[in-house]
């Protein structure tokens, strides 16, 4: 379920804080290409992203265009949880990027771990609204 909400690229713009746009160009079976808006006021900045789609197990999206980023690459990696709970999941998040400006460089580190907090948020809350409770509560591990 966790793969479905984050594959759902078209339906970040409805969820995720900060986006404001999330438009599909190309859908393949297995790669999407998609445009997505960005605003941290008084911030606002597009780029398009290729992604990777291998369900049940990776989303992995790739920006190498945009004025905002040199690059960008977030992962998602979803593996099974524990055996007694099939619903659960361990998902591992790895995000890698590059901004042109310094201006974006010094914004970003000083609430890249806030971002990143609310966007984990954002898509536990959506797959809760999508499917109901969690069937265990979420936990970092190291």
């Amino acid at each position: 379920e966790m793969y479905l909400v984050v594959a759902d690229v078209r339906h970040y713009k409805q969820f995720l804080p900060f986006c404001t746009k999330s438009i599909i160009l190309e859908r393949q079976p297995k790669e999407i290409k998609a445009n997505l808006e960005i605003g941290f006021p008084p911030i606002v900045e597009n780029y398009t992203s290729t992604v990777t789609l291998n369900r049940p197990n990776l989303v992995r999206a790739i920006c190498k265009d945009g004025r905002l980023f040199n690059f960008l690459e977030t992962t998602w990696r979803f593996s099974p949880g524990l055996q007694s709970n099939p619903k659960s999941c361990i998902i591992d998040f790895y995000i890698k990027f590059e901004f042109k400006s310094a201006f974006h460089s010094q914004l970003a580190s000083m609430f890249f771990d806030r971002l990143v907090h609310q966007m984990e948020k954002a898509f536990i809350n959506e797959a809760k609204r999508r499917y109901g409770k969690e069937s265990l509560p979420s936990h970092e591990l190291s």
